[in-house]
């Protein structure tokens, strides 16, 4: 059992988000941004970092996902018993919220890696005996309830979090703020910094602001004015006490509502977005800020399948903690890239026949697409003209899906729906099928399995995304709208296929279908079918120029060294 003492001798960086996925059945994460938290986390332990996760425990889950005959997604709870996987904490703390106290207690999960690094997580929960009925359900649902709901969540997060981490005895040196969910951290350092009035000619110099900025980092993964957290006053005065001034939060958050974006990036010294594009998405968005660029990554050895774990040991040792070293791809013989492939292909077809009865093939090529299900990222734009769909594909493609939509995203699930619909229209002519629950271990069967990645969003509201390094990592192809990471990963023909105009360019969805089953048509089916090794140097292309560089072991040197160590 591990002593939290252990972890006190040194200062820490304190990294806070929302959701931190650490496994799939500790469900407290619903996709990208959660993920991404579990990747910093998990590669920080390899290079041994001296950081602290905060999050929420959230005991009932985000969902669990079932898809009904017709393809409606139902919501289902999402239990689980943390007591099975971590241990609860002495130390308790409190928040004022509606003008009652509210007990946290926090839960210690230790991140383990086999380079003998460890990384604390604390889960943040309510659920206590000692609150009021109302309270103890804060930290029960990711992403639940209404906006006072997860105003609630936001306080507990920010505020109790930078408390629970005094109250143990952390010494942090750097607060870096996963997204914006957590950026009410920013007033309880204000409050604590405050300096003493008699110090001061002007009373708006109370509040020691540059030194707040000195201690925080923020990275915004929103590239759309609707994605950020906006919070009316009204709601913001009934529920927050004792903190700042509400004059001091307007300067801060925003005259009309509270942004939180906003007040993360007017009280933090270093601001980044998640891909080259998003940066400059993000500077449009809030002109007047500087926003450096730190691409994501992925940690590699969690996404990589245990057939290429094998492969790689044998031919490129230490490949796990330098992904660097898959620049020498080359030297693995292409029989034995195929093999490791079809063996995880195997076991993703065979997961499909087992589970949905779909009849796949071990020697069809086969299309991936598993993330959010939510409008942007346009999961039928590959159905756009299915009569050509079908005169290109038949009995030459075989389509996964998955992914969940939020529950109260209506044509997310419209779209989870029409593709269930069309999956039953062409079930004798293309083998699609959408898989239920779409999770990490269900992530990596997928990503592993597929020969190509395909990935549709609408520009520019792909921030990053990291599926498709993810893919790479297994030699698996990418096929995708030039947006996000992609257009820093993409070279045509090399490393995989671009869909539509080129970055910057608006989305054309008619242009962009046609460039879709052109390439389907004309480029990539005869490739697999007709030219094998040229099918394996492009896998090669994957590992050795994607998966050596968008990994999280050099996000987080560059997190080190340009926003931790300032």
């Amino acid at each position: 059992m591990h002593n939290i003492t252990d972890f006190l001798k040194d200062p820490r960086i304190a990294y806070f988000s929302m959701e931190i996925g650490i496994r799939s059945d500790i469900p407290t994460y619903s996709g990208g941004l959660g993920v991404l938290a579990g990747d910093t986390i998990r590669s920080a332990a390899d290079m041994n970092l001296p950081l602290v996760g905060v999050t929420l425990l959230t005991k009932k889950g985000y969902f669990r996902q079932d898809i009904d005959e017709d393809g409606n997604q139902i919501e289902l709870p999402d239990e689980w018993n943390p007591e099975e996987y971590m241990v609860q904490l002495p130390q308790r703390v409190s928040v004022f919220i509606q003008e009652r106290q509210v007990q946290i207690a926090a839960w210690l999960y230790v991140v383990e890696s086999i380079t003998g690094g460890r990384v604390p997580v604390l889960f943040l929960d309510t659920d206590l005996d000692e609150n009021h009925e109302e309270d103890r359900g804060i930290t029960h649902y990711l992403y639940g309830g209404d906006q006072a709901y997860r105003f609630k969540q936001e306080i507990v997060l920010g505020i109790g979090g930078v408390r629970m981490l005094d109250e143990i005895g952390f010494e942090i040196k750097k607060y870096h703020m996963n997204e914006g969910h957590s950026s009410l951290l920013t007033l309880e350092l204000l409050k604590r910094y405050k300096r003493d009035i008699e110090e001061v000619w002007d009373e708006r110099l109370i509040w020691d602001v540059e030194r707040v900025r000195d201690l925080c980092v923020f990275t915004t993964h929103t590239p759309v004015e609707a994605g950020h957290d906006k919070f009316d006053y009204e709601l913001v005065t009934t529920l927050l006490c004792d903190i700042v001034p509400i004059e001091v939060l307007k300067e801060f958050g925003g005259q009309d509502m509270l942004n939180m974006t906003l007040l993360a990036l007017n009280l933090s010294d270093y601001v980044n977005g998640v891909a080259k594009m998003h940066r400059e998405v993000s500077r449009n968005m809030f002109p007047g800020y500087e926003i450096h660029a730190i691409t994501n990554g992925v940690h590699t050895y969690t996404w990589t399948h245990p057939h290429f774990k094998s492969l790689f040991d044998r031919y490129l040792p230490g490949w796990a903690n330098e992904p660097e070293i898959f620049v020498r791809v080359g030297k693995i013989p292409d029989e034995e890239i195929w093999a490791s492939h079809m063996q995880a292909k195997k076991e993703l077809i065979d997961y499909i026949n087992e589970t949905t009865q779909a009849g796949f093939s071990y020697e069809i090529l086969t299309i991936g697409f598993a993330r959010r299900a939510t409008a942007y990222k346009r999961a039928d734009l590959l159905f756009s003209d299915i009569k050509r769909l079908v005169s290109i594909g038949e009995g030459k493609l075989q389509i996964v899906y998955a992914g969940k939509a939020h529950p109260k995203d209506e044509p997310g699930k419209a779209l989870i729906k029409r593709i269930h619909q069309i999956a039953k229209e062409l079930r004798d002519k293309i083998k699609i099928v959408y898989l239920k629950n779409y999770n990490m271990d269900l992530a990596l069967k997928i990503i592993a399995g597929v020969d190509v990645w395909l990935n549709t969003p609408q520009k520019p509201y792909e921030a990053s995304g990291t599926s498709g390094m993810k893919a790479a990592q297994n030699g698996v192809i990418n096929f995708s709208v030039l947006d996000g990471w992609w257009i820093e990963g993409h070279i045509e023909g090399y490393t995989g296929w671009s869909i539509g105009g080129a970055p910057g360019e608006p989305s054309d969805p008619i242009r962009e279908a046609e460039d879709l089953y052109g390439k389907l048509q004309n480029i990539i089916i005869p490739l697999f079918y007709e030219n094998r090794p040229g099918w394996i140097k492009m896998m090669k292309n994957s590992i050795g120029m994607i998966a050596y560089y968008f990994n999280s072991h050099r996000m987080m040197r560059r997190y080190v060294t340009e926003a931790y160590i300032r």
